[in-house]
């Protein structure tokens, strides 16, 4: 790995692994901000009107949601961990070996400001890791504080995709879900898969550990393995809101899809010495077309 300043003053750290895959992580809210496969081809959304400025969130990429998501609570929208410097952690605890992969372990740690807002004290670290055509994030939450705490946690990944309209989320089909353009109310998926034709801000409950990201035109597929986090959101702006957003170009919306790794609907709870650690994993397939249509069941079954 190396530690770069970038053309806006940020301090990043890059991963490279051996067949071409890179990766560029930002100390600014321990934030991916690239990933790219063998082929230098770029895996996630980054708006152009992106600002890097301190106590400011980075539209795109891959945010960490901590320690709420949203506006679910009190807190600044999706919590402060995503506008804070954080570090490298030179002592990260013991995690299975990274096996030819590039890795990259860091931490943030709750300073006297975050207690006067969120008066927890706690250990958040991450170690984020990159292999051929894979990137897995591995994040950690301490609790250093004599009470217990609940927050809920949320990685928000901005994929980049052809044409949002083109696109299929498999794996949410028949589960309930929030409908946060609509009050937060309870419905159940009634789609054999998400397509969107409109805004469409979603938090999926009880989801599985599989969901399939099919891109048509591009006949790729992300997959998305998550462990640790139940739910899912899924998120686009639509052109109305994409002109409302300051740091969002008015046709950005077009090529972008949040979906998200998250644990929203049940808050964790971490008792004194406790810690939760979750653990996704984004990697990419070439899909083939079956009948007009790509097979996802290939994906998400594993069935050839």
């Amino acid at each position: 790995l190396d530690m770069i300043n970038g053309a806006d003053g940020s301090n990043r750290i890059v991963l490279y692994e051996p067949t071409g895959s890179t990766a560029e992580v930002l100390l600014h809210g321990g934030q991916v901000v690239s990933w790219k496969n063998e082929r230098r081809e770029e895996m996630l959304f980054m708006t152009n009107k992106a600002v890097l400025k301190p106590n400011k969130a980075i539209r795109g990429g891959i945010p960490i949601c901590f320690p709420q998501f949203a506006n679910f609570g009190s807190l600044e929208q999706h919590g402060f961990a995503r506008n804070k410097l954080w570090s490298l952690d030179n002592d990260p605890l013991p995690l299975p070996p990274a096996n030819s992969q590039s890795t990259v372990d860091l931490i943030l740690r709750s300073t006297e400001e975050d207690l006067k807002t969120w008066p927890h004290r706690f250990e958040l670290r991450i170690r984020i890791s990159v292999s051929a055509s894979k990137l897995t994030l591995i994040p950690r939450v301490r609790n250093i504080d004599n009470k217990s705490f609940s927050f809920m946690f949320a990685l928000r990944n901005y994929f980049s995709v052809s044409d949002v309209s083109e696109v299929r989320v498999e794996g949410l089909e028949t589960l309930d879900y929030f409908d946060n353009l609509m009050r937060r109310e309870r419905y159940t998926e009634q789609a054999d898969a998400i397509t969107f034709d409109g805004e469409i801000d979603r938090v999926y409950l009880s989801t599985p550990t599989k969901i399939a990201i099919i891109d048509h035109e591009k006949k790729r597929t992300f997959v998305l393995r998550k462990e640790g986090m139940p739910d899912a959101a899924v998120w686009n702006p639509w052109d109305k809101k994409a002109k409302a957003l300051p740091d969002l170009g008015d046709e950005d919306y077009k090529t972008m899809l949040c979906v998200d790794s998250a644990a929203i609907e049940t808050a964790l709870v971490l008792k004194p010495c406790e810690e939760w650690k979750g653990r996704q994993e984004l990697s990419t397939v070439s899909s083939s077309y079956c009948s007009g249509q790509l097979d996802p069941r290939k994906v998400l079954y594993g069935l050839s």
